[in-house]
């Protein structure tokens, strides 16, 4: 071999022998979660349901079975309704549901509201594989968070870490029992963290890639200090199982919610009394506002908080106490935070221009307050440009939806309105930021729209307010 070619050759093993290294020094730089694993494990409980069914009569007569051979008897027997009980009901056997883990050493349990929403008996399986029946302390379905109790003293208890430190890229672990295998542990990384999921307005969700599957809820998710940082509660799935999209709550919000229900039985939220709505491209354009952001006020409830600290419909909220509100969801999670009584300085954007407003929280009430179906009007209809008929608001409609103005829509023709899917009897209270008082007022604004320039309406349709945008083109 020449010299050249030589050196040429050690070049070559000299890169691959580093190239080496360099692998095998990343492979030693992955986490070893045995440690955690070990001192997490015996606080981490299996949590299982019995529930009672109503008794079902069976029709007609009872086979003779005993004549058949043996076989043919086990055979219809296994399909056979089982024997009513003495109490005359009958009960389904306990079976595995989820997880929790223990937080004192006096037996208090946190797990998910869903693990045992509607079970007549709780039971918890420890580590050692004892079981114990469980009191249920409290629930929270709008956090899904529930806390158990269960007798003992000196029992293990697991470390609680700060969820706000969390940030995404960050490995995790979790534990619990996916279709009942006890304490099977997986591993991911913080894949986002204050998700919101439709229908669940009060928890920033940490959305992770570590595997969960049915019975993980409930169950701890560590950080790397072997600190619990949330409780794993959904997946997203299409499938029923672990599709790499899972999330946790935060721990800091199960705490304060464990806290209020041990001290009274309930958890008190504060609320505004709004409905909000996403900021668009459009919406934005049509505000006046450089880019998306903020919260838009779509709705104001008749004597709510906001109503009282003089917040308007139209209004974008941008920040709330200095925090911004980068999505609308950001929003329920600042408020939902707050106790009521507590103070609120929003800063928002009202006719293009930024604004203070200081109201008093309220205390969110246990259940929303439902709108009856809309009257109807039999008031002259007026037409206009968009393509659509209005008419004059009755006295019967302004009480109902509490309204001092607007005009309710009588027919759709062939245009704008139809293409923005307006109904009839949808009620339009603005109009390119414009406050309507009649259904003339409403004709002169729709003849004065600008052109290729998104427009904003709000509309209010079964008692639900929200805005729209539209571009007319020239």
């Amino acid at each position: 071999m020449s010299i050249p070619r030589l050196k040429s050759y050690l070049s070559i093993v000299a890169t691959v022998l580093v190239l080496g290294q360099a692998v095998t020094a990343q492979a030693v730089e992955l986490p070893d979660f045995t440690q955690l694993v070990e001192q997490a494990s015996p606080a981490v409980v299996n949590i299982s349901t019995t529930q009672k069914l109503p008794d079902r009569k069976v029709s007609g007569q009872m086979p003779d079975l005993e004549d058949l051979p043996p076989q043919l008897r086990q055979f219809f027997e296994r399909g056979m309704p089982q024997p009513r009980s003495p109490r005359g009901d009958r009960q389904r056997e306990a079976q595995s549901l989820g997880s929790g883990f223990i937080i004192s050493p006096d037996g208090y349990i946190l797990t998910n509201n869903h693990v045992i929403a509607d079970a007549d008996e709780i039971l918890v399986r420890l580590a050692d594989r004892s079981e114990l029946k469980a009191k249920l302390v409290g629930t929270d379905p709008r956090s899904d968070v529930a806390l158990l109790k269960i007798e003992g003293k000196g029992l293990p208890v697991l470390k609680l870490g700060k969820s706000q430190d969390l940030k995404a890229g960050q490995w995790v672990v979790a534990i619990g029992s996916p279709f009942g295998f006890d304490h099977t542990v997986t591993q991911g990384i913080v894949s986002a963290i204050g998700r919101s999921l439709p229908n669940e307005n009060y928890v920033p969700f940490i959305q992770t890639d570590v595997p969960i599957n049915p019975g993980n809820s409930g169950g701890p998710l560590f950080n790397l200090n072997g600190e619990v940082v949330g409780i794993n509660s959904q997946i997203y799935t299409r499938s029923g199982g672990f599709m790499g999209v899972s999330f946790a709550i935060p721990i800091d919000v199960a705490m304060d919610v464990s806290n209020q229900l041990k001290d009274g039985g309930k958890v008190s939220r504060g609320w505004l009394g709004v409905v909000i709505q996403e900021v668009n491209k459009d919406l934005a354009e049509s505000f006046g506002l450089e880019k998306p952001a903020g919260a838009l006020v779509a709705q104001i409830q008749d004597d709510g908080p906001a109503a009282k600290g003089g917040l308007q419909v139209g209004d974008v909220i941008l920040s709330m106490n200095g925090q911004p509100i980068v999505m609308s969801a950001d929003l329920p999670h600042l408020v939902g935070a707050l106790k009521a009584g507590a103070k609120a300085n929003l800063e928002v954007i009202r006719e293009g221009k930024r604004k203070n407003v200081e109201l008093t929280v309220g205390a969110i009430p246990d259940e929303g307050k439902e709108l009856d179906s809309m009257p109807k009007s039999g008031v002259e209809i007026s037409s206009n440009r968009l393509g659509v008929a209005v008419a004059e608001l009755s006295d019967e409609q302004k009480k109902t939806y509490d309204l001092k103005g607007g005009v309710v829509i009588k027919e759709v023709q062939d245009g704008p309105a139809s293409l923005i899917g307006l109904q009839p009897g949808d009620i339009i209270t603005h109009l390119n930021n414009q406050a309507i008082s009649s259904s003339k007022e409403f004709t002169e604004i729709a003849k004065a729209l600008p052109k290729n320039r998104s427009v904003s309406m709000r509309v209010l349709r079964q008692g639900r307010a929200s805005f729209i945008t539209f571009k007319l083109a020239e």
